[in-house]
């Protein structure tokens, strides 16, 4: 397992020292730069090896040519595909961070890696970031108390985790130059206060540094940021590796990122390539500024067994076993949210359906994911669709049936004869010209003729599922949504649709929140899912179906519109040049509460196919004692959240603990719940999510 023993490297520093001294110059400066897309250079005749990198963080990444953005196509580097990380947070459960990280570890391992670029900790600012389901939570103490366990779980298998990005990488648009404007107050107490916590219970092994600028400085070589906070400071001795193309100069070696990759083929002219050769060599660098980055390599080579007496006992990990599925298959199921049940329609009666007829309705219940989102994109072994799920657990006494009901884009399929798909591709760059127009007045037609399609069958089916949402063309590394609506014209088929039967159970599916206001009030139940790995359709069709009872609760606030968002109406999103984060310690559900804005969904919902209750609460010296007690007649999973209320010193409330409990049938459990950083002088509630309390 990769753990940091201080008795152990104290004594390994000796060997350190050594092998940096027989180091020449230019085996030290291919050590700290990209030697191929994803591999430092190694040193053969020291036994130093090649530090070999991947993506994550929903599997491990497909194999790319060494120098050459170009996949090697074998058939050897299909992965586990997990939840998305925000499916993770969903799920409240510590358990299951461990689990997913776990099995990205095991795989990595597996696929002979020795860092996975995974977990993304950067909170959820907005929901309008493109790759927000990269990311746990809007809440620090939420994503610490799942990172946390999650790295812990990547690096039992002797690999490092990635902790990125480092720091306020919130935006896609402009994501290279953009620059922050932040009160340093803010920065320190919010959004570093992440990292710090994340250090301090899992150790790291290593972190990535961001694209973006801080206070003008890029992060790459942000001298507050790296060398003041997190080397000083914190003391991390932990590896630095920027982010693809992240850095920007030879003067980024003075500060303390270690290795620079990036996605070029010109390895050798590399910022710490031949250029900063050079500028050793004239004495215009200190060779010490090199040696400390190699000897930050060499450390994570110990850590990692990759060198040293316990070299033979390095783990070899695993990859595609039925074990990392069925953890896969977990997460998926704890991850779901029931967020609306009306009349109790859910779960649906398998019995009842029996020789009946269903209909699945929109384009995510045929689709699948796992191939999209920019370097999240995996070879997943398999992914079942909801179609799928719904279709296996129901099998051949229930005819399900499909249409799509709206389409997110063209294809050449769609297109009418004779027209030449090149020509109208909505994908041209030269603006919007003629052809661009014909495409979007096809794609309109397209999908009228899909609505009335379902409009014209729905009343002949017994049951109705819409299956709809975002997918990975809006929620993907590289792009920003514009605003929170609901794409692709599926308003207009569920006001429609549900005015026609309002029994239609609703599913939407995606990254992060989505208006829903049109036709909100008109559903009678309402399910929630995040990009949800392998098994996601399975877990579906067992949750809408009652074989699992849901217990997802949501890891960030769902708006009703994006201006109820402080990133976006007191801070600002999105500009190329700078952002400024003006709206302070006040974001998602802190905002929300401290000046009563109405939202769709709060912070923390989740509901149950069981009725929970808090029947005590009772706090002393920071342990809070709790009993829950299950009203319904089938067991379930509580999650019981602790907040610090609003008072004269902090104006809003504030996720300080949580934990997640099985409650049997008819009983009731007793929990106790402990918190850091308890002060007796403030108020404490607890609940089942945020504005819901029981003072304490």
């Amino acid at each position: 397992m990769a753990t940091v023993d201080k008795t152990k490297e104290a004594a390994f520093q000796k060997e350190i020292e050594k092998l940096i001294r027989e180091l020449t110059l230019d085996e030290k400066i291919g050590m700290i730069h990209g030697a191929e897309l994803f591999r430092t250079k190694a040193v053969e005749r020291l036994g130093i090896p090649a530090l070999t990198m991947s993506d994550g963080p929903a599997g491990v990444r497909a194999e790319f040519q060494p120098k050459e953005w170009m996949l090697v196509g074998n058939t050897d580097d299909y992965v586990t595909y997990l939840p998305c990380i925000s499916a993770v947070a969903a799920t409240w459960n510590p358990e299951r961070a461990m689990d997913a990280g776990d099995v990205l570890g095991r795989e990595a391992r597996g696929r002979g890696k020795d860092i996975i670029l995974a977990p993304g900790v950067n909170l959820k600012r907005t929901p309008l970031n493109g790759r927000n389901f990269e990311y746990f939570s809007e809440d620090p103490r939420l994503t610490v108390d799942l990172a946390a366990p999650f790295v812990k779980g990547v690096q039992k298998s002797d690999v490092a985790a990635c902790v990125k990005h480092y720091a306020l990488n919130h935006q896609e648009t402009a994501r290279l130059e953009v620059d922050a404007e932040i009160d340093e107050e803010v920065l320190r107490n919010l959004y570093l206060k992440v990292y710090e916590e994340i250090i301090e219970k899992a150790m790291p092994l290593s972190m990535m540094s961001a694209y973006n600028k801080i206070y003008g400085t890029y992060c790459s070589e942000q001298p507050l940021l790296l060398d003041q906070i997190l080397r000083k400071e914190w003391g991390y001795d932990g590896l630095v590796v920027s982010d693809w193309g992240a850095v920007r100069s030879t003067d980024a070696v003075r500060h303390g990122n270690d290795v620079e990759m990036s996605v070029t083929y010109n390895f050798d002219d590399y910022h710490f390539a031949k250029p900063l050769k050079e500028k050793v060599e004239k004495g215009e660098v200190d060779i010490r500024f090199i040696d400390e980055k190699v000897a930050h390599i060499l450390l994570l080579m110990y850590r990692l067994r990759m060198i040293g007496e316990e070299k033979d006992k390095r783990k070899s990990g695993s990859y595609n076993t039925a074990e990392n599925r069925a953890k896969a298959l977990d997460i998926a199921r704890e991850s779901i949210v029931l967020l609306k049940n009306e009349k109790k329609t859910l779960p649906l009666s398998k019995d009842a359906l029996r020789g009946k007829r269903v209909l699945l309705v929109g384009e995510n219940a045929n689709r699948i994911h796992s191939n999209g989102g920019g370097s999240a994109e995996i070879k997943a072994l398999y992914e079942l669709s909801p179609l799928m799920g719904i279709k296996s657990l129901l099998g051949g006494n229930t005819k399900v049936e499909y249409l799509p009901g709206y389409i997110s884009k063209l294809d050449a399929s769609m297109t009418p004869e004779g027209t030449n798909w090149q020509a109208i591709s909505l994908e041209n760059a030269g603006g919007q010209t003629e052809a661009q127009t014909k495409a979007n007045q096809l794609l309109e037609e397209k999908r009228a003729a899909l609505r009335e399609e379902v409009l014209s069958v729905c009343e002949q089916y017994d049951q109705i599922i819409f299956v709809g949402g975002l997918n990975h063309d809006m929620d993907s590394e590289g792009l920003d949504r514009k605003d929170i609506d609901l794409p692709y014209e599926q308003n207009e088929l569920l006001v429609k649709l549900l005015e026609k039967r309002k029994d239609t159970v609703v599913v939407m599916l995606g990254g992060g929140c989505v208006d829903m206001t049109k036709w909100l009030s008109h559903c009678d139940s309402l399910v929630w899912m995040y990009y949800n790995g392998m098994e996601g359709g399975r877990a579906l069709a067992e949750t809408l179906f009652g074989e699992v009872n849901p217990s997802g609760h949501l890891p960030e606030t769902f708006y009703c519109k994006k201006e109820d968002c402080s990133g976006v109406s007191v801070g600002d999103c999105g500009d190329p040049d700078m952002v400024h984060y003006k709206e302070g310690m006040e974001i998602g559900y802190r905002y929300t509460e401290k000046h009563q804005i109405p939202v769709q969904f709060p912070f923390g919902y989740g509901l149950s196919y069981s009725e929970f209750e808090l029947q005590a609460a009772s706090m002393e010296n920071g342990k809070l004692d709790a009993t829950v007690a299950n009203l319904s007649d089938r067991e379930g999973m509580a999650v019981l959240q602790v907040y610090r209320l609003a008072d004269d010193e902090l104006t809003y409330p504030e996720l300080v603990a949580f934990q997640k409990v099985e409650v049997p049938a008819k009983g009731k459990i007793n929990t106790q719940i402990y918190m850091t950083n308890y002060d007796p002088k403030k108020t404490y509630g607890i609940g089942f999510h945020v504005g819901d309390y029981k003072m304490i």
